[in-house]
C-alpha cells in the first residue's frame, strides 16, 4: 500500500472529516452571519478553486514518493539536496542597449554592485537577423537591447570579462544559433576550453510561433537550428545549456500559469524527440536543457507551479524517454518578475510587486533570478532602477532567512495540493496536443494561440472589470498623478556608431573567404542531418554578418507567415 502525504490514520482522517464538518457548521456560519466574506468564491490567478481551509484531508490522496526530498526524483522539491545552503541563485539582472561596448559598461556595474551572473538584451534588428545598416532597421538599432552585426560587436560586449569565472546568459531567439556561433568562436579566440564556460542561449524557436511572435524561417527548419544547438552543445560544452525552453513569453502573451507549464513542457518534448531522431540518446543532452518561466503575483500558486513542473518533468523524462541518469531528470530554470504586471501610473509600487514576485522564486526553488527595474514600465530601466532590484535579491538572499530551509513551504497543505491540481491538469493539456498529432501540429492549427488569446481576453476584462485588482490602475488610483520620472536616454548617435562599425568591419575582412563559407552554409544547409553549427561558427570567427548569414538561408528556406486565429 502506498503510504500518502496525509494522516495514515484513516479512523483519524474520518474524525477530521468530522470535526471539520462541524466548525463549518458553527464556527464559520456564525461568523459568515455576522461579516460575510468579500468574495462569493476564490481563485488563483489560473482559476483554480481556493478553499476557505486546507487540512490534512486535502493531501491525504498524495503519495509522499510524489513529494519526496531535495535533490531525489521526482525532485519537486528541488533539484538538488542543499539548494540554497551550498550557494545562492545567480542574480542574473538583464542589461542590453546601444553598441557592445555601452552595454559591456552596464555589465560592469552590475557586477560591481554584486551580480553573479550577466544576461543580454539584443536590439530588434538582432533578434531577427537583419544587419544594422538595413532600411528596415532606422531607429530600431540599440534601441531595445544590444546591436550586434558581427563577432566584433561580441568581443566588445564582453571586454574584460572572463567568460570562464561567470555564466552568461544570451536572450535571443530566431537567430539564436549564430549568436551562439559568436560566442563560441569568441572563446575559441580568446584560448578557452568550451567545457569551462557556462550559462545558456535562449534559442527557443517554438515558444514564439505560440506567443512573441518573432520568427524569420518556416518552423521545421527552425527546430532543427535548435536542434543542432543542442546536439552541438552536448558534445563540445558540458557545462553550458544551448537552449532555455521558455514560459515566460507565452505568460506575458496572456496565458495562465497552468497553461504556461504545460505548453512549455509540450514545447519541450518536440525538441527532446527532434534531438532523439538526430541520433542521440536522451542522457547525452537532456542534462544540459534548461528552463525559463515568469514569477507572478499569486505567491502560492506560482510556489506551486515550480514544484510541479520539476515533478511533470522527472515523469516525462524518465517515463516517456526512458532517461536513467538524475541530471537528465532534473529540471533548472531561471525565473524573471512578471514585466506586463508593471505599471507607468505608481510606477514606485513595482519595487513591491517586483520583491514578493522573487520571494515566490526562489521559495519555488529557482537556479537563476532577473528582477525587474521598477521603471521598465516605461523603457530601459536606468543603473538607479536596476540596482534596487538588484538589492531586492540580496534582501530575500540576506535577510529573510528562508534560504535557510530547502524547500520551506514543502509539506503545507495549500501548496501540496495546488501542485498536485497543478501536475494533473498539465498532463491533461499534454494529452490533449498529442492527440493533435504534437506540438508542431498543434502551432500550425493554431490551437496555443488561441488558449493563449481566449485567457489573455479573460484577464483583461476582469482587470477592466475591477474583478482583479491593480494598485493605481484600478483600485487605489491617484487623480492627475504625474510620474515625473527621469528615464534611460537613448542616444541618437548609436546608430551611426553602430553602422560605421559594420562597414568597418566588412572593409577589413577576408570577403573572399566570407563569401566561399557562405556557399558552404547553403550546401550544409541543404543536408537535413548535417549539424549546421561548425559552418556557422567558421562563419563568425570570418567576421560574417548576420544579415548576411540569415539572407543565404532566407533565399534557401523562405519565411513564415501566420495564419491569424481568432
Amino acid at each position: 500500500m502506498t503510504e500518502s502525504h496525509g494522516n495514515p490514520d484513516r479512523h483519524g482522517l474520518a474524525a477530521l472529516a468530522g470535526r471539520l464538518a462541524d466548525w463549518e457548521a458553527d464556527e464559520v456560519a456564525r461568523v459568515l452571519e455576522r461579516q460575510p466574506e468579500r468574495k462569493a468564491d476564490y481563485r488563483t490567478a489560473s482559476g483554480l478553486d481556493l478553499k476557505r481551509t486546507y487540512t490534512a484531508l486535502d493531501v491525504a490522496e498524495i503519495p509522499l514518493e510524489d513529494i519526496g526530498l531535495p535533490g531525489s526524483y521526482p525532485y519537486t522539491r528541488g533539484p538538488y539536496p542543499t539548494m540554497y545552503r551550498g550557494r545562492n541563485w545567480t542574480m542574473r539582472q538583464i542589461a542590453g542597449f546601444g553598441t557592445g561596448a555601452d552595454t559591456n559598461t552596464r555589465f560592469k556595474y552590475l557586477l560591481g554592485q554584486g551580480q553573479t551572473g550577466l544576461s543580454t538584451d539584443f536590439d530588434m534588428p538582432t533578434l531577427m537577423g537583419y544587419d544594422s545598416d538595413h532600411p528596415m532597421c532606422h531607429g530600431e538599432v540599440g534601441r531595445e537591447g544590444v546591436a550586434v552585426d558581427t563577432i566584433d560587436d561580441v568581443e566588445a560586449l564582453f571586454d574584460g570579462i572572463d567568460l570562464r569565472t561567470i555564466s552568461v546568459s544570451l536572450t535571443i531567439n530566431p537567430s539564436a544559433w549564430i549568436l551562439y556561433a559568436m560566442y563560441i568562436a569568441l572563446a575559441q579566440r580568446r584560448g578557452y576550453d568550451l567545457d569551462a564556460l557556462s550559462g545558456t542561449i535562449q534559442a527557443d524557436i517554438l515558444k514564439e510561433y505560440i506567443a512573441q511572435k518573432e520568427w524569420i524561417f518556416p518552423i521545421r527548419p527552425s527546430v532543427r537550428l535548435v536542434r543542432d544547438c543542442i546536439a552541438y552543445g552536448a558534445r563540445n560544452m558540458r557545462r553550458y545549456n544551448p537552449v532555455n525552453i521558455s514560459g515566460y513569453h507565452m505568460s506575458e502573451a496572456g496565458a495562465t500559469a497552468v497553461q504556461e507549464a504545460a505548453f512549455t513542457m509540450a514545447t519541450t518534448i518536440a525538441y527532446v524527440e527532434e534531438v532523439i531522431a538526430a541520433g542521440l540518446h536522451v542522457d547525452e543532452f537532456a542534462p544540459r536543457l534548461s528552463f525559463f518561466f515568469v514569477s507572478q503575483s499569486d505567491l502560492f500558486e506560482e510556489v506551486a507551479k515550480f514544484r510541479a513542473l520539476r515533478r511533470v518533468y522527472a515523469r516525462i523524462m524518465k517515463e516517456r524517454f526512458g532517461a536513467e541518469k538524475p541530471e537528465s531528470m532534473r529540471l533548472r530554470f531561471h525565473a524573471q518578475t512578471a514585466a506586463a504586471t508593471l505599471t507607468k501610473p505608481q510606477y514606485q509600487v513595482n519595487l513591491m510587486r517586483t520583491a514578493f514576485q522573487a520571494l515566490a522564486a526562489v521559495l519555488g526553488g529557482c537556479q537563476s533570478l532577473h528582477t525587474n527595474g521598477m521603471d521598465e514600465a516605461f523603457t530601459i530601466p536606468t543603473e538607479e532602477a536596476m540596482r534596487l532590484a538588484l538589492r531586492t535579491q540580496q534582501v530575500i538572499a540576506e535577510e529573510t532567512n528562508v534560504a535557510s530551509v530547502v524547500d520551506p513551504l514543502g509539506g503545507s497543505y495549500l501548496v501540496e495540493s495546488l501542485t498536485s491540481e497543478m501536475e494533473r491538469r498539465i498532463f491533461e493539456i499534454l494529452d490533449r496536443v498529442d492527440d493533435m498529432g504534437g506540438t508542431i501540429q498543434a502551432i500550425e492549427r493554431g490551437w496555443f494561440q488561441r488558449e493563449i488569446a481566449d485567457s489573455a481576453y479573460d484577464q483583461a476584462i476582469r482587470k477592466a472589470n475591477g474583478e482583479r485588482p491593480v494598485i493605481g490602475v484600478n483600485t487605489f488610483v491617484e487623480a492627475d498623478a504625474d510620474p515625473n520620472i527621469e528615464t534611460h536616454p537613448y542616444d541618437p548617435e548609436t546608430e551611426r556608431r553602430q553602422i560605421d562599425n559594420l562597414r568597418r568591419t566588412r572593409a577589413e575582412r577576408d570577403n573572399a573567404k566570407v563569401a566561399a563559407l557562405l556557399d558552404e552554409l547553403k550546401r550544409v544547409a541543404g543536408n537535413e542531418g548535417e549539424n549546421i553549427m561548425p559552418i556557422t561558427i567558421a562563419l563568425a570567427d570570418a567576421r560574417a554578418s548576420m544579415g548576411e548569414i540569415v539572407e543565404t538561408l532566407r533565399g534557401l528556406w523562405g519565411s513564415y507567415g501566420e495564419t491569424p486565429v481568432f
